[in-house]
């Protein structure tokens, strides 16, 4: 066979050669992309230790505190990806500072104004790690009566355990951020009563493995 019919018939075999060596690249590459996504896992939380507390200074000396809850909602964690979303909803009726007049007047339409906003709501999409994958912060939106601000949300601690109780993984801590109740529209008793509330929020959430 003369060299030219020689090349032209190990062109098949180069481009078949060609073709698997791309499908097996392609085959890899999704094996990357793959565990990112398969790392990524789902918690509901715990009604009974899922609570967020509030607290305002009143006249420069004692400080009011209250809470809502408990709350619903749901994370996701892929700690090896350092990502994760949080989704919270809070049923504003459900105040309580311990003080049956305060609650109601709390939920009257200048303050927490149950009636027409019967819910706030939080949802985080930037999450912070540590060199040990527990959570450090989170940033997202957070919406009362109507009005959507920026909220950061620092852990005070953050752990995971799997629960003696129901044999399932548990992850949650203690978080802390602050707002100001004159930008969603709360501006009775200023400024005898502090414009800065500070949140403290207890959360601990239950692995979910449902498809």
């Amino acid at each position: 066979m003369s060299a030219p019919a020689a090349s032209r018939a190990r062109l098949p075999a180069a481009r078949a050669q060609g073709a698997l060596a791309c499908t097996a690249l392609a085959l890899a590459l999704a094996a990357l992309a793959g565990p990112a996504h398969a790392d990524a896992v789902r918690y509901r939380f715990d009604p009974t230790h899922t609570f967020v507390q509030f607290e305002l200074v009143h006249f420069g000396t004692s400080t009011i505190r209250g809470r809502f809850g408990p709350l619903e909602g749901e994370a996701e964690l892929d700690r090896a990806a350092r990502k994760g979303r949080v989704q919270v909803e809070i049923d504003t009726a459900r105040v309580s500072t311990g003080v049956a007049v305060l609650d109601a007047r709390l939920k009257e339409g200048d303050m927490l104004s149950v009636g027409s906003y019967p819910r706030a709501y939080l949802v985080a999409e930037r999450m912070e790690f540590d060199d040990a994958g527990r959570v450090k912060s989170l940033r997202g939106e957070f919406t009362l009566r109507g009005v959507s601000l920026p909220l950061t949300l620092t852990a005070l601690r953050f752990n995971c355990y799997t629960s003696p109780l129901i044999r399932r993984e548990v992850c949650g801590g203690d978080f802390e951020g602050q707002f100001s109740r004159s930008a969603v529209g709360i501006t009775h008793s200023l400024p005898f009563v502090a414009d800065t509330v500070r949140l403290l929020v207890q959360v601990e959430g239950i692995r979910d493995d449902a498809p």
